[in-house]
């Protein structure tokens, strides 16, 4: 049986503080939906925009408020170090920009080798490729993302950040957020504001439009 899912949406990221207990790593998501301990449980967390994916345990129910706790696994830690991060004001919110409906070409490197996909979309702090076989959450990942105009390719290091399963009823791919230095950063900036502009304009292929 696969893992029970929830939504959970936090209006600012100071709640995180209030639902995630750092002595034993788990979190409280509020829920009317009885569970048994040690069920399986997937978390589609959104803290003020940015979203990821967390998967844990459920190791106990609360009546009031009404909800579940979760602990959360050991692959976890990378991702709650960084939200932790991300709540002390250290990290940028990574959806403050929007992100921009654009398909653009990407090979990236998979399991088995080089693979061809297309982008969901972008912003300057990263993107969505569309796949049915998402790499694991926090693996790195080398992209060349064709970008109109262009004449060579992006070549782009990130990391998952979240994946989207066949089954969970969306679009299956994987979020991944870009690990850049300072040039890159600034290159990515001016990308994607002239693909934003473009896009305002009507001056993008018909094809890249998500």
């Amino acid at each position: 049986m696969g893992a029970v899912r929830l939504e959970l949406r936090l209006n600012n990221h100071s709640e995180w503080i209030k639902i995630f207990d750092p002595r034993d790593w788990t979190i409280f998501v509020p829920s009317e939906e009885p569970m048994d301990n040690g069920a399986l449980l997937r978390v589609d967390l959104d803290v003020g925009g940015w979203l990821v994916t967390l998967r844990g345990t459920v190791v106990g129910m609360r009546e009031d408020p009404a909800g579940v706790v979760v602990a959360l696994g050991g692959t976890e830690r990378e991702k709650i170090n960084y939200l932790n991060g991300f709540v002390r004001g250290g990290l940028l919110n990574l959806r403050e920009k929007r992100r921009l409906p654009i398909r653009l070409a990407v090979t990236y490197g998979a399991v088995e080798g080089p693979a061809n996909t297309f982008t969901k979309d972008i912003n300057e702090e990263g993107l969505f490729l569309f796949t049915d076989k998402p790499l694991p959450e926090t693996s790195q990942i080398h992209m060349l993302v064709t970008v109109p105009g262009k004449p060579q390719p992006l070549s782009l290091v990130g990391k998952v950040s979240h994946t989207i399963l066949s089954h969970d009823e969306e679009a299956p791919g994987m979020g991944i957020v870009f690990e850049l230095d300072d040039a890159q950063r600034e290159l990515m900036v001016g990308v994607v504001k002239e693909l934003e502009d473009q896009l305002r304009q009507g001056m993008l292929p018909v094809n890249t439009i998500e």
